[in-house]
């Protein structure tokens, strides 16, 4: 009985043999610490597996380019967009028309008209402070009311014709609105896929504004015998319309979103001191603010004092002479639709390269040859290829910053560029005060100069691809 025993024993153990039969797995719950730990070569390979697993699987969505027609809402508020900076732009195109019957009716000097220039630089310095801080509070809902607010409460207190102190402090408004538009519309428009064509009409919009509003205010006045500030109802209907429709687009667009749309990009918002002051950030903003600076200068000055300057030095008739204000704003308008075509295939760096020489050769052709017709030429010739110059601009930041930085940087650079709009054209009244209005060709022939030398001081820029 006992010697027939063992071989049954040792089939059992045969047969129970489960180190052959179930294979050895890791425990899936330590199998994760086991196989950092480890050193053979099937854990190494089950890592390199699992670490491309995490690597397929992003830490946050990756923000998505929109389109201008996509998704829904999106048409509707490029189209507000679009209308704001028509009403921005016959804003700033009025002052030139309006300058000869304010010196008029006020019994004004150049020196003290020259006042509605360098008012609205206070209210673009505001934006630029708090420009950042309405966008991560408020949102886009309440920066759209407040643009179009600003610009209906100065018409209404100008429509009054009040005193010209009043007059002087009302602008203020209109450049704090100016200033808070131009910053959230350049933003928005600018991170849109194809945003360098976006922001051609975007901006041709604004040459729009501005070609509209002289012919409007110069026929009301020397055609119709209205008074100077009856103009100012216009502008006031438009104004309440842009704010009614900028509102309601922009409705969805709270600053809970906004915070989101900054994370989405993958970086925290560091606000202006880091676009300021942090190179190579700090290199590109202060260099395009200081393109801004002599273009707006230029522009303004340009649109601000021409028709002051055919009336005293070609002695053109009031009527023609305002035309020349509105062939100047024409020129911007076409030269942001057509150019704004050709910027991309030729890159943003090397069309400026070539439209500011153009520009300079203009200016002195409207300097030296004293004849009214050719002077007219040659300004809706600069107003063409100066048009492009502020779009390329803000394509340039959007180019060459990160999307966090888009909002303080293009803030900056719009209000550093509004002081030109102040600074340069109270300077050529301050000079015409002593020298007459004929300094203006050469102060804008050097400003051009000097614009050349900022642009080649910037970073290489690439063709952008959508």
């Amino acid at each position: 009985m006992a010697s027939s025993s063992y071989p049954t024993q040792a089939v059992e153990l045969e047969t129970l043999d489960f180190s052959r039969q179930v294979p050895k797995q890791p425990n899936p719950v330590l199998s994760s610490a086991g196989r950092r730990l480890g050193s053979h070569h099937e854990d190494q390979d089950q890592d390199q597996a699992n670490a491309a697993d995490d690597e397929a699987i992003p830490p946050r969505a990756a923000a998505v380019v929109e389109k201008w027609n996509e998704p829904i809402g999106n048409a509707f508020r490029v189209g507000a967009v679009f209308f704001s900076l028509f009403v921005s732009g016959a804003n700033d195109a009025a002052y030139g028309a309006l300058i000869p019957y304010l010196e008029t009716y006020y019994e004004l000097s150049y020196l003290v008209v020259s006042l509605i220039f360098l008012s609205p630089f206070v209210g673009f310095i505001v934006s630029a402070a708090i420009n950042n801080y309405l966008h991560m509070r408020i949102g886009q809902r309440w920066i759209a009311f407040m643009c179009g607010g600003c610009h209906a409460l100065t018409y209404l207190i100008l429509s009054q014709h009040p005193p010209y102190p009043v007059l002087v402090l009302a602008y203020v408004l209109a450049g704090l609105g100016n200033g808070i538009g131009l910053a959230a519309w350049n933003s928005y428009i600018g991170n849109l896929a194809r945003s360098n064509e976006l922001l051609g009409f975007m901006h041709a919009s604004y040459g729009l504004g501005g070609t509209v509003s002289p012919l409007i205010a110069t026929s009301m006045i020397t055609q119709a015998k209205l008074g100077w500030y009856e103009f100012y109802y216009v502008l006031l209907g438009m104004a309440v319309l842009e704010t009614a429709t900028l509102t309601y687009a922009f409705w969805p667009k709270t600053a809970q979103k906004y915070r989101e749309t900054v994370c989405a990009a993958g970086t925290r918002n560091e606000g202006t001191r880091s676009a300021l002051f942090v190179m190579p950030h700090a290199r590109v903003v202060w260099l395009c603010a200081l393109f801004l600076l002599g273009y707006v200068g230029v522009e303004v000055a340009l649109g601000g004092w021409v028709v002051q300057f055919m009336l005293r030095v070609r002695n053109a008739d009031p009527f023609d002479a305002g035309m020349t204000a509105v062939g100047f704003w024409l020129g911007i308008t076409l030269g942001r639709m057509i150019l704004g075509m050709v910027i991309p295939k030729l890159g943003v760096k090397l069309s400026l390269l070539i439209f500011i020489p153009i520009t300079m050769a203009l200016q002195l052709v409207f300097w030296l040859v004293p004849q009214f017709h050719v002077s007219a030429v040659a300004v809706a010739l600069q107003g063409f290829f100066l048009g492009p110059m502020f779009p390329c601009v803000i394509v340039a930041v959007t180019m060459l910053l990160p999307r966090h930085l888009h909002v303080s940087a293009i803030g900056f650079a719009a209000a550093f560029g509004g002081s030109g709009a102040a600074v340069l054209p109270f300077a050529v009244g301050a000079i015409a005060q002593a020298k007459g209005v004929q300094v203006l060709q050469p102060i804008i022939l050097a400003i051009l100069v000097v614009l050349l030398g900022i642009w080649l001081g910037l970073p290489k820029i690439e063709k952008k691809k959508d």
